[in-house]
């Protein structure tokens, strides 16, 4: 079963999310350890880049994963065909690509521009918004505005692929005459709804607040809840769903209390000996 696509996407979505707490967390600890808030403009760079590559890879992944939901639950029979290895291959490969596609368009887009008004970013990491206020070059800026509202389309088209596929999920597990078989198809759904509603909700709350009501301190709470909980929770979101994950933390939790009981009979026992002697 861990050769399944689901399993296979699911690395996919670890390796993603362990990239995307490791862009932004270690510096900022770094920083906040040594009480200092400096960066180079090349490490500036590039954590832009991997930010964006390695976020906008996972929301693809996120998206494939809904269709594996689709195929898996409304054509069961050909879950085989439209799912084997090649299939799941490529479709992690375009995800990837996509990802840096995105990534070396937005980040040559913004660091080409000429940054006039200070190297002071108010975030605890580069974040494209607060270098564009940087920015003296009306040109450069629109060009970058013009990108971003291109990868919100596509993401709003993705969203919306997303959403399809759940109607269409829904609508084949309401017509199951199985109380067990609606159960299960909820079970297997649940954790790519949360982690998606997650994914969406702390997105769009950084990049869709009005700016009247933004403030230094509120950008950060805000960075911090996209940039950082998503990652953090999705491992937790999924392994709690997953019988065999719990399985398996239940097997160690109970050998490691067995061992320490053991430790602690044998210290008694030993004691014991000694105080006779």
């Amino acid at each position: 079963r861990l050769h399944s696509p689901m399993y296979f996407f699911l690395l996919n979505l670890a390796l993603l999310d362990l990239g995307c707490i490791s862009t932004t967390l270690p510096k900022a600890m770094a920083n906040a350890l040594w009480d200092t808030r400096v960066i180079s403009y090349a490490g500036c760079a590039a954590q832009v880049f991997f930010f964006l590559f390695l976020f906008s890879a996972e929301y693809c992944i996120l998206t494939i994963m809904s269709y594996d939901r689709y195929v898996a639950i409304c054509k069961p029979l050909h879950y085989g065909t439209l799912m084997d290895s090649r299939a799941c291959a490529t479709m992690a490969a375009a995800a990837w690509a996509t990802g840096v596609l995105n990534a070396v368009l937005q980040t040559s887009s913004t660091f080409s521009q000429p940054l006039c008004k200070g190297n002071y970013v108010d975030q605890f990491f580069c974040e494209i918004p607060q270098i564009l206020k940087l920015s003296c070059s009306k040109t450069g800026f629109i060009r970058e505005i013009r990108l971003l509202v291109a990868s919100i389309v596509i993401g709003l088209g993705s969203f919306i692929f997303i959403v399809v596929s759940y109607v269409q999920i829904f609508r084949a597990v309401l017509r199951m005459l199985s109380e067990q078989g609606r159960h299960k198809a909820f079970s297997t759904c649940l954790p790519h709804l949360a982690v998606v509603s997650l994914f969406l909700s702390t997105g769009m709350v950084a990049y869709l607040k009005p700016p009247s009501i933004s403030s230094p301190s509120l950008d950060l709470v805000v960075s911090f809840l996209y940039s950082v909980v998503p990652p953090t929770l999705n491992p937790l979101i999924y392994s709690m769903r997953n019988q065999e994950i719990k399985g398996a933390l239940r097997k160690i939790i109970q050998d490691n209390l067995f061992l320490q009981q053991k430790d602690v009979h044998h210290t008694l026992k030993t004691t014991k000996t000694v105080g006779k002697a």
